[in-house]
Formats: C-alpha cells, structure tokens, sequence
C-alpha cells in the first residue's frame, strides 16, 4: 500500500510553503524547497544548504521526500536507458532514457514516463497489458522518475538536463488524469525543471472523455493518439479499449481537439507484420487523416514475446510508407531505439514479476 503521508515531490511551491507555515515553520521556506527538490534535483535534504538543521531533521523524520529506488538499469548500444524502479508499495514501474545528439546545439534526452502500474487496456501487442492493472502512480511517483534519473545523471554530468518529456510509458496517461495534470504543472514550472510544454507529449489508446477534458486545457503540450488500426473490428481485437470507444467516435474527439486548439494531432501506428501492414492499410489511414494536419509516425512494432507481435520485414514497411506519401499523407518512420535492451514498454517489469513469481 502506499503511504498516505505526503510528499513534496507533488506539490508547487505554494503548496510546501503552506505546508510549512501549518508546521511551524516560514511560509518563504517553500519555494528555497521547491528549487531544491525540482531544479537541483536533490534527494537527501541535508544537501539543501540555506534550511535549518531542525527543518532538515524533520522532513528526513516525516519522509516528505520518497525518492525512487533504482531496481535495475540497462544500457542499449544506441545510448538508451532503461530503468526499473521499485516503489514503496514493492510494485515496479519503467522509465526510458533516449538521447538525441544535435549538430552545434545542447542534446536533446527525452524521458519516456509512466502513468500506472501496469495498464488496465490489455492491448494485445502490449507487454504491459499482459501483466494487468495494479494502481495509479501518484504525481510524486511521476515526478520522481524525472527527478531521480537527474539526480543519478548528474553524478557524472552536473549540466546534465531533460529536454523532452513523453507520457507513452506503462499505463493509460488519460485514466490517471489527475495525478498526469498535476505533474505537468510541476515539470513546467519556471523555478524548477522548467520543461518547455511543447516539448512535453501525452500519449492516449483512446479515452474520449480525458481527449476532450485535456482539449479544454488551454496548454500548448501535444497529444498523441495511438492508433495502430483503421478497422473497428481489428481495432477492437488488438485494443480492447476500441470496443467503449469506437474508432468513429474517437476521430470525432481528434477532430474536436483540432478545431479548438489548432494544434497537430500527432498519430502513433504501430505496424504489425500480417495484421495491419497490407496496402488496402495504408489506403485506409490516407483517406481517413486525408487534408487533415497530422503527424504520423509509423512504429515497427517492438518485438514482444508475450503478444506474437512481429516487426514487418523493410520492403513491406518501405512499400506501405511509400503507399502513404503517394496518398499525400506524409509519415515519418521513427527511429527505433533500445531493441537490445527489451524498450519496449513493461518487458522489464514483466521479467521481474515472473522471477517474483518463481521465489
């Protein structure tokens, strides 16, 4: 169970201060904590210099700062990283790490977070819907896998700085609305991570109602949807979620999100070797996204044993990309990274539930 005290990893700077000030102490003490905790990226208080000894005592006393543990970590020949990290609750959770190195410019190291432990979506092709659902991540836990990768970071790098954030890791972003909203709020604020909110991508299977709640956000942070099929009925088979929320209603909320907040929509399809990887596929998803701003990513899909998921072989990746752009529909093939080191979301987790399983 987790614990029920609170953390000053999900609160703003004038949360903690009112925290502080309910506790004796100055209400001013909240944003010096704030900047510690979020743009310092520390993890003991006794590195916060300008608090007194006492306040230091006590927030080590009243455990206000939970960082994560590190369970495991591993390195991909193409720089990605991958984290397991173990909770309070004994529960595992991952966090990608993937650098991009720039010409004549800082690198640009995008997390990739997650939002759940587990996924209650059961999306065949997914690792991490195998494994079921457990609970919500709390903001102090999304949070946290920002921070305390910054922290491990800058033991070797003090300039070391997450640019780009995506919410595509375990879980459903949309059903844990809340504690994602929350985080974001703390990950864009100017005193401590100060991640740009274009730079920041929430990822959805399709919940209408978070689709429509974040449309009326007013924020300028991106939205992906994560397609993978163009048929109702193979999009119900492989993604469940389909069958609450159809691919035609769905559309509808995109095309809402459009209008309202003039934003691209940005289109994750995962291509799956014999299941949706045919050119009368591609014709689909070209009349569908037809004159429609979007950004398309086309995603070999990640080898995952548990799902029978294959990545198509090139030609037939190469003739279904070339089908698009003939349609006019632009795509981009993403840049796979971390095959080596099992990327692909929850085969981490999944591996260490099952050495759970066999202690």
């Amino acid at each position: 169970m987790v614990s029920a005290t609170p953390s000053f990893r999900e609160m703003l700077p004038e949360e903690i201060g009112d925290y502080l000030q309910r506790h004796g102490h100055p209400k001013y003490r909240g944003k010096q904590i704030f900047a510690w905790l979020q743009a310092q990226a520390v993890v003991n208080s006794e590195e916060m210099t300008d608090l007194p000894q006492s306040l230091r005592k006590e927030i080590v006393e009243e455990k206000l700062l939970k960082p994560l543990q590190i369970e495991k970590k591993q390195i991909s020949r193409d720089g990605t990283e991958k984290y397991l990290w173990k909770l309070e609750d004994n529960e595992f959770i991952e966090t990608v790490l993937m650098p991009y190195q720039r010409q004549q410019s800082r690198q640009r190291v995008t997390l990739c977070l997650s939002t759940q432990v587990g996924c209650p979506l059961a999306c065949k092709f997914c690792a991490t819907g195998k494994e079921g659902f457990t609970r919500n991540l709390t903001t102090a836990e999304i949070v946290g896998q920002v921070l305390d990768i910054t922290a491990e970071k800058r033991k070797q790098d003090d300039d070391f700085k997450v640019t780009n954030i995506v919410f595509m890791g375990m879980g459903e972003p949309l059903l844990n609305y809340d504690a994602v909203k929350k985080a974001i709020q703390i990950l864009t604020h100017p005193q401590g991570q100060a991640i740009g909110q274009r730079r920041i991508t929430v990822s959805t299977a399709g919940i209408i109602p978070g689709i429509d709640r974040f449309t009326d956000e007013g924020w300028e942070v991106n939205l992906a949807l994560s397609l993978h099929a163009v048929d109702e009925a193979l999009r119900s088979a492989w993604m469940p979620v389909n069958q609450r929320y159809p691919l035609s209603a769905l559309l509808q909320a995109c095309k809402r999100y459009w209008e309202k907040t003039r934003r691209r929509l940005s289109v994750e399809y995962a291509l799956i070797a014999g299941v949706n990887d045919k050119l009368e596929d591609a014709k689909k998803l070209a009349h569908i996204f037809h004159r429609w701003p979007i950004h398309l990513n086309i995603i070999p899909v990640n080898p995952v044993q548990e799902s029978g998921a294959q990545r198509p072989a090139q030609e037939s990746l190469r003739k279904f990309v070339q089908e698009l752009k003939g349609r006019g529909l632009e795509a981009v093939i993403r840049e796979e990274r971390g095959t080596d080191i099992d990327a692909a979301c929850g085969q981490l987790r999944s591996k260490k539930q099952s050495e759970k399983g066999e202690a």
